[in-house]
């Protein structure tokens, strides 16, 4: 729970100074104990980030969280995210655009409500993702339009943050490779980034956030999991972000990400 509020904080979804929800609302928003909530909730003020009040009232304390200085590189850099879902793509997309001042280009954002309404049209639920229709004819719209958003900014001149699942694209070669190619035509290197998430944080997090597109996930968890490969990985060179509970900080592992790829660029 401290890891994904810490999270939230970082990606400035929780803002310096807010109130946070009473102990037991947050432990029915996370369905968990309101022990395991008090439990975060001293970690974090353990490390700064949230302050007690009273007894009941706890506020984000994070007064460096406005964006960082704009990070402008002689040609343009892309950086792709991908990952299951729940694994935490926005959250390091939101922590990478803050440190840099990039634009970040998330697929849900971009093209959900557009989304909804051709499935709506196509007589299917607004929320399916799963249907033949919707694999075959929505989604690789989903991401040509994604595309194209990153190269119009990389045209500019601007590097750029996507976040999407990515999982038939880094799967494969030809995608990656005319990908590349892509923005290579417009001067701009790419990297391709997978967040690897543990089944159990994962889980936690798509119902916490309760988003209707997820409900067929929640149904049959087990289904799920057994129809994903959890050990996937794409199929170039790329950096792998570990987001489960035990492992370093996002916002460590963004601040490294963010190194390489200026380290790259200065090559």
């Amino acid at each position: 729970m401290a890891r994904h509020i810490r999270n939230d904080i970082e990606a400035g979804v929780l803002r310096d100074g807010q109130v946070l929800p009473s102990t037991r609302e947050l432990a029915a928003e996370w369905g968990t104990s309101v022990f395991t909530i008090s439990e975060a909730m001293r970690l974090l003020a353990d490390e700064g980030f949230v302050e007690s009040k009273s007894r009941s009232k706890r506020v984000v304390r994070n007064p460096n969280q406005g964006r960082g200085g704009e990070v402008r590189l002689s040609k343009p850099h892309v950086i792709l995210i991908g990952g299951y879902a729940g694994s935490g793509k926005t959250e390091l997309g939101r922590v990478l655009a803050r440190q840099t001042g990039w634009p970040m280009l998330d697929k849900d954002t971009l093209t959900r409500p557009v989304v909804e309404a051709a499935l709506e049209v196509l007589g299917l639920s607004p929320h399916d993702r799963e249907s033949e229709q919707y694999l075959s004819v929505i989604r690789p719209r989903e991401y040509e339009a994604l595309s194209a958003a990153a190269l119009e900014n990389a045209g500019c001149g601007n590097s750029v943050i996507v976040t999407a699942p990515f999982i038939r694209e880094f799967a494969d070669p030809a995608w990656v490779s005319r990908t590349e190619a892509m923005f290579a035509n417009l001067e701009a290197a790419a990297t391709f980034v997978w967040l690897y998430c543990d089944p159990d944080t994962m889980h936690t997090y798509i119902r916490r956030r309760g988003a209707a597109r997820d409900a067929f996930k929640l149904w049959d968890w087990p289904g799920y999991l057994a129809s994903i490969d959890i050990d996937f990985r794409p199929s170039v060179p790329h950096i792998v972000v570990d987001n489960c509970a035990t492992s370093a900080p996002l916002q460590t592992q963004a601040k490294e990400l963010l190194d390489s790829v200026l380290k790259r660029s200065s090559a």
